[in-house]
C-alpha cells in the first residue's frame, strides 16, 4: 500500500470570463515552493494565460517553471491525467482543476469523490463569480444557481469594478444562492490568498509548516509596470493576504470529538480556512488527525505520530472579520481532560469526514472499536 498522503484536488470554477484564470495564475505566481499540478478542463474552449509561463505547450502535458505541470484534458481523460499528475515522480503537492466556464462542477465533485485512486482526494470547489457581469451571468446561464449551491468558497472577482451598494447587492444574491454558511471573498484581479485553498510551502523547505510568517513575507510584486494598478493597489495594501487574520491554536490537551465537530458545525461564514492536526485521544482512535477545510468543505485524516513525538492539538484559522479571541475560547471549551474515558460512540461525527479506502466495503452498522477508514463514504460532505 501506498503510505503517501493523498494529494488534495481543488476544483476551480466559473462561468467563461468570471477570472478563473487570473485566480489560478496568481496562485501559481504566489505558491511559494508549493509544486502545483494544474489540470485544465476544455481547453479548446478557454484561454489559459499560465501556459506563458512554460512558453510553448506540447501535446498534452507542459512542464511550468517552479515544479508546475499543466494539463489540457476534456472529461473523459481527467482520471488518467490525475493519476499522471500523482505520480510520486513530480513530487505534487496540490492539483487544480480549471474547469471549463461550461461545465458541470457537480459531475465533476462526484468524479472526485468517488475515484478509486488512493494518490488523490478531492479538496473542495471555489466558484468565482463576476461582479461587474453578475446580473448578464445569471440571465445567460440559468444553472448558475445550481452551480453555487454546490460550491465550499465563493470567490466574487471584479470588486473593484463596483460600487459598495452594487456588492452588497450581489453578496446577499449570494447567500440566498449558496448553501447555507457558505464563505463569500472579495477579489479584484483575482487576487485571493493562496492559503485559503492549499499550504504554501517556503522555497527553502522540502515540507509544508502551519507558520503563517511566510505569508507575511510576501512581496508586493504584482502590477508594478503598471502605474493604475500600482495607485490600486496602494489603496488596497498591496497584498491578497491584508484582508484575512490568522489565528493559532495549540494545546497539549487532547479535544473532544463532539465539541470540535460542534465548532466546526457553528464555524461563522468569514472563517475560510482551517487546517492543522488534532489529538483526540479516544480508546480505538489515537492517532492524528489531519484536519483541512475551505469553506464548508471538511476532511478529516487519521496519520500514525511519528516516533517521540508529542501528542498534542496544533491548528491554524484563517479568515476575514472574524473574532480572534473568541475563536481561541471556543476552541479551550472543546478540551477533554480525560479523553481516555471518553466513549469511542463519540467520535462518529469526525468519522463522517474521513475518507474510506476504495477497496474496502461499507458496513450497515458501524463498529466504533474499527479503525477510522470505516467513515461514510459522504466524507467531506458538510
Amino acid at each position: 500500500m501506498n503510505s503517501r498522503q493523498p494529494i488534495p484536488v481543488v476544483v476551480l470554477a466559473g462561468f467563461l470570463g468570471s477570472g478563473k484564470t487570473t485566480v489560478l495564475n496568481h496562485l501559481l505566481a504566489h505558491r511559494g515552493g508549493t509544486r502545483i499540478g494544474v489540470v485544465v478542463n476544455d481547453f479548446g474552449s478557454i484561454e489559459i494565460d499560465a501556459m506563458s509561463v512554460a512558453g510553448q505547450l506540447g501535446d498534452s502535458m507542459v512542464s511550468l517553471g517552479g515544479g508546475c505541470l499543466c494539463c489540457a484534458v476534456d472529461g473523459s481523460e481527467l482520471d488518467a491525467y490525475l493519476e499522471k499528475l500523482a505520480a510520486p515522480v513530480h513530487r505534487i503537492d496540490v492539483i487544480v482543476i480549471e474547469a471549463s466556464g461550461l461545465a458541470e462542477p457537480q459531475e465533476m465533485i462526484r468524479m472526485l469523490m468517488a475515484s478509486e485512486n488512493p494518490d488523490i482526494r478531492y479538496g473542495g470547489m471555489v466558484e468565482v463569480v463576476d461582479a461587474a457581469e453578475f446580473d448578464a451571468t445569471r440571465a445567460r446561464h440559468p444553472e448558475t444557481g445550481r452551480h453555487l449551491a454546490v460550491a465550499d468558497l465563493v470567490v466574487l472577482n471584479k470588486t473593484d469594478r463596483v460600487d459598495a451598494a452594487e456588492r452588497a447587492r450581489i453578496e446577499k444574491e449570494l447567500a440566498a444562492l449558496c448553501a447555507p454558511g457558505i464563505p463569500v471573498v472579495g477579489a479584484d484581479h483575482g487576487r485571493i490568498d493562496p492559503e485559503l485553498l492549499f499550504d504554501r510551502r517556503p522555497w527553502t523547505e522540502t515540507r509544508g509548516q502551519l507558520s503563517f510568517e511566510d505569508l507575511l513575507a510576501e512581496a508586493d510584486d504584482q502590477d508594478h509596470g503598471q502605474d493604475q494598478d500600482q495607485d490600486q493597489d496602494h489603496g488596497h495594501s498591496g497584498h491578497a493576504h491584508a484582508a484575512y487574520e490568522s489565528v493559532e491554536f495549540v494545546s497539549e490537551q487532547a479535544l473532544s470529538p463532539r465539541r470540535f465537530i460542534d465548532f466546526l458545525d457553528r464555524r461563522p461564514a468569514g472563517l475560510y480556512r482551517i487546517k492543522g492536526f488534532v489529538y483526540f485521544g479516544v480508546p480505538g482512535h489515537e492517532e492524528r488527525y489531519e484536519v483541512h477545510a475551505v469553506g464548508r468543505f471538511l476532511r478529516f485524516a487519521p496519520q500514525p505520530w511519528g516516533r517521540g513525538e508529542a501528542r498534542l492539538t496544533q491548528l491554524v484559522l484563517i479568515g476575514s472579520g472574524t473574532d480572534g479571541p473568541e475563536l481561541l475560547r471556543e476552541l479551550d471549551a472543546c478540551r477533554e481532560p480525560a479523553p481516555h474515558q471518553v466513549h469511542p460512540e463519540s467520535m462518529w461525527g469526525v468519522l463522517r469526514y474521513v475518507a474510506r479506502p476504495a477497496e474496502q466495503e461499507p458496513e450497515p452498522e458501524p463498529e466504533w472499536e474499527s479503525e477510522p477508514a470505516e467513515a461514510s463514504p459522504e466524507a467531506g460532505e458538510v
